[in-house]
């Protein structure tokens, strides 16, 4: 055969041979919008550690999420890069994980990079040997410092291949080293409420409120946690602590101040820059908190912000088949982040003329420099009463003024492309449903025990097959594998709903949702995330800690402490004493459980 021939009959094969992008219109937003990338991306599953270890090279998973904003930069740094794309495909098993619907491993892989970087987040970059342990983990990375980390490797793979799967196998192991058994003391409530008090008191900001000293997050079920602590020993500097929160949280740029709802979390301590992602767990957990703020002290104000969540989530992330969407992006749709939600003067100026623009420019707090290129981000400035002093205008004038400016704001805005995640998924619409019962039961609102109602129906019509949960729907189809977080988010909405209905119907599925969970996740050494892990290294835990969404295990704790079913209220009060050695030791990170244990000392005789 001529050597021409042989070279195009090559050039013809190999792509058909060698791997595909299996990810060209997924379900997944997140995935889909990799299925163009000249990376051959292969979806989680069997076939992907299969083939790994068929011919022996490293996997690559690479976690990410739709509304990720730098999830995006790296995509278009190096995944769209043909020069990186060619050295993944050759040399490694790329996979791409939408981390909403493999919350389980991707939890795992995130507390591996944590452990053995000091930090994690999205997007995140996990190679493992061909057997499923981890060997090394990065987060975002400029495309010329990835593209060296994979070239490096690569040749430590093919030069040192046993010596790096015998590295990865000790360090798994030493990850999951058996923890000391818990000792069997008697509860004292009150050294574990100070317990929590002090460790909160350490990485709580008097000044700004929240916790840490850079960026700011919730923390919605550390919060949660203080405010139920508040109302059983009450304390002023709590209280103070928790107004000083809730109020910077509720003013500051972490709220969106036109159409409401929480951006998921600030890049500064002082809750001024958001990143831009709206996620439907942040709208429900923080409705919740408000909700219950509004009621322990007295704020009316709080009641409203919680309002304002409630309705934001009813109106615009309503999803046309039922339930929730999980999130909005945190780029617009030229992929500009924030670009929704900025305005620059100019633009104010061309709407409104030069009167109105002042007012809104003091109103939003809109006056200083923006504090992003993009232009200003609405802020709650100075109050209608404090305007009204300075101009003509009554405050009736005013807040007529100021409700017909948010308006044409909101058309304008509307205006703008903002990429959606349509996916529902099965957990977050759980945590969804127990904010809406909660406040239709706190408020006798019939409108949101009639969205209650319907997202009742929803989960147990669509997201539940008569035998299990699924974990998630788009487009129609089911996608990803649900986990112990839908189980005990379902679970705890169902809970809710029901104190809400009062149907027995509903009680007996919250039975059957927590006896499913102690089938599958639950065993001598605690809990699990995953009911059949396809790799090694995904050990139980005795407690699983808070992180932006609940402790799963402490959600399921503390709702089956809750039954009327003895067996249940005996597996609950297990499952905490096994938890209690974290919960004593690191009450804050363990919030939950340290309220289970609170919850099962006061039930104790």
């Amino acid at each position: 055969m001529r050597p021409f021939l042989l070279t195009l009959l090559l050039t013809l094969v190999v792509p058909v041979m060698g791997m595909q992008n299996q990810l060209s219109d997924h379900a997944s937003p997140y995935l889909s919008m990799h299925g163009q990338d000249p990376v051959a991306w292969q979806d989680w599953g069997p076939g992907a550690i299969e083939l790994a270890r068929k011919e022996g090279k490293l996997l690559f998973v690479s976690s990410g999420y739709f509304s990720c904003h730098w999830c995006h930069v790296m995509q278009r740094e190096s995944y769209r890069d043909t020069k990186i794309a060619a050295i993944l495909n050759e040399h490694f098993v790329p996979v791409k994980l939408d981390r909403e619907l493999h919350g389980a491993l991707d939890t795992y892989l995130i507390d591996f990079v944590d452990k053995t970087q000091g930090q994690a987040g999205w997007p995140l970059n996990v190679f493992l040997t061909p057997e499923g342990y981890p060997l090394i983990g990065a987060t975002y990375m400029p495309a010329e410092a990835f593209k060296e980390l994979l070239e490096r490797l690569n040749t430590n793979w093919q030069d040192e291949r046993e010596k790096m799967r015998n590295l990865a196998r000790r360090v798994t192991l030493q990850l999951m080293l058996n923890e000391a058994p818990a000792k069997v003391e008697p509860l004292d409530p009150g050294a574990l409420r100070e317990a929590l008090l002090s460790q909160a008191a350490t990485v709580a900001d008097a000044m700004e409120g929240g916790f840490g000293n850079q960026s700011r997050f919730p923390m919605a079920p550390q919060l949660m946690a203080l405010l139920q602590l508040q109302a059983t020993a009450p304390q002023p500097e709590l209280a103070e602590f928790l107004t000083l929160t809730l109020d910077k949280m509720a003013d500051e740029g972490l709220r969106d101040q036109l159409a409401g709802g929480f951006f998921r979390y600030t890049v500064d301590p002082s809750w001024q820059v958001p990143h831009f992602e709206k996620m439907l767990y942040t709208q429900a957990q923080l409705s919740e908190i408000y909700l219950r703020a509004a009621e322990l002290f007295s704020r009316q104000d709080y009641a409203e912000v919680a309002r304002d969540t409630l309705e934001f989530v009813l109106r615009e992330m309503a999803a046309p088949q039922g339930g929730y969407v999980a999130s909005f992006s945190a780029v617009d749709g030229a992929g500009e982040e924030g670009g929704v939600y900025l305005w620059n003067i100019d633009e104010l100026h061309a709407l409104f003329g030069e009167e109105d623009t002042a007012l809104a420019r003091r109103y939003w707090r809109m006056q200083d420099l923006p504090v992003l290129d993009g232009g200003h981000l609405p802020r709650r400035g100075e109050d209608i009463s404090t305007i009204a002093r300075v101009t003509n205008l009554s405050e009736e004038e005013l807040a007529a003024t100021m409700e017909a400016i948010n308006s044409v704001l909101l058309v304008v805005r509307g205006e703008r492309e903002l990429p959606i995640d349509h996916k529902s998924l099965a957990g977050w619409n759980g945590l969804m449903l127990g904010a809406l019962a909660r406040a239709a039961r706190q408020w006798q609102d019939p409108r949101l025990r009639k969205a209650a109602s319907d997202l009742r129906d929803y989960l147990r019509n669509q997201l539940w097959d008569g035998k299990q949960l699924r974990r998630a729907l788009a487009d129609g189809g089911v996608i990803g594998k649900a986990s112990i977080e839908d189980y005990a988010y379902v679970a705890y909405g169902m809970a809710q709903y029901a104190e809400l209905s009062g149907d027995p119907v509903d009680r007996t599925f919250v039975a059957v949702l927590l006896n499913l969970a102690w089938q599958r996740y639950y065993g001598p050494g605690g809990w699990r995330r995953d009911d059949r892990p396809l790799i090694p290294g995904m050990a139980a835990e005795s407690a699983m800690p808070e992180g932006a969404l609940p402790s799963p295990s402490a959600l399921l704790v503390r709702v089956a402490l809750q039954s009327d079913d003895p067996a249940l209220v005996a597996k609950a009060a297990a499952a905490a004493g096994l938890a209690r050695r974290k919960a004593q030791q690191e009450p804050f990170w363990y919030a939950g459980h340290h309220a289970a244990l609170l919850a099962l000392a006061s039930q104790t005789p």
